[in-house]
């Protein structure tokens, strides 16, 4: 048995075994692949090793290592698995046990009341923020963050309407929003991505019902030379506090005006310039 970065390396078992014989992988087997060349593990442990989440209540079952919790905390978030959910892949799944370091012969699984408890250990220790400072810095001295360009989006975080909590009231930052012609409740996540690469240098939340105008200065690094962003950025150019960033605003055309352009002479010009915005700002649409 070898030890690599806090993960432990094992004997396959047979399981195991006659999946690594498989020479296609599904997705749950490329994407662990794929974060496994890119993330700093090294790098997050150092800046969590103060770091000790709960494990459940005394007598349960032993704690299991804080690398192994990451794993698992990231997993569940790429796949968006609930507590139970993330229990039962661990269980079921070889790629997914075998990128968090377990071994079903010789260790315990996680259970979804362990799983549960990590989240709330890193946001009582204020670590989401480190954590992606942390990726962001590596990235950039890995040449993989261009800084040419950045596209900002938004998008609605639902939240429950219901008031069935200790307080018997709505949670105070989430509001409502009109989206077309339905009504949302939550707040709003607002990134900012690299145009080139695709990769997430920048985020920001407010209550829904904020203008995605208003934070979008705070998505941007300074280095732009362009900003790219949908309608909901219409006259980011004029606000205060883009007077410092020297970088071209290249904001989506509105949809009514859109629909009056020519198909020939500059209307046809200006479709074409759309389409080519549209191509730049759909690298912002997965993350």
């Amino acid at each position: 048995m070898k030890e690599g970065m806090g993960v432990k390396e094992q004997q396959l078992g047979f399981s195991d075994w006659e999946r690594s014989r498989v020479r296609k992988q599904n997705r749950q087997g490329e994407v662990p692949l794929e974060i496994e060349a890119v993330l700093p593990f090294s790098t997050l442990m150092k800046l969590m090793e103060s770091f000790h989440p709960q494990v459940g209540p005394q007598g349960g079952r032993p704690p299991h290592g804080l690398e192994t919790m990451l794993r698992i905390h990231l997993m569940q978030n790429w796949w968006s698995l609930t507590d139970d959910a993330m229990e039962d892949a661990l269980i079921d799944t070889g790629a997914i046990r075998r990128f968090a370091g377990i071994h079903l012969a010789q260790d315990n699984i996680p259970d979804a009341t362990t799983i549960l408890a990590f989240p709330h250990g890193v946001e009582q220790h204020h670590l989401a923020k480190e954590i992606f400072k942390a990726v962001e810095q590596d990235l950039e001295e890995k040449g993989l963050l261009l800084r040419e360009g950045t596209v900002v989006d938004a998008t609605i975080i639902h939240a429950p309407i219901s008031r069935k909590n200790e307080k018997r009231e709505r949670d105070p930052q989430m509001h409502q929003t009109r989206k077309g012609n339905q009504w949302f409740c939550g707040m709003k996540g607002q990134i900012g991505v690299d145009k080139d690469s695709g990769l997430i240098h920048s985020v920001a939340t407010t209550a829904a019902h904020v203008s995605d105008r208003v934070v979008a200065a705070e998505l941007l690094h300074g280095e732009e030379k362009v900003v790219h962003g949908d309608v909901g950025y219409q006259g980011l150019e004029k606000r205060e506090e883009m007077a410092g960033p020297e970088a071209d605003c290249r904001i989506a055309m509105g949809p009514g005006k859109r629909r009056h352009l020519s198909d020939d002479g500059e209307g046809a010009v200006q479709r074409w310039v759309e389409r080519a915005k549209a191509h730049v700002r759909a690298k912002v649409e997965h993350p």
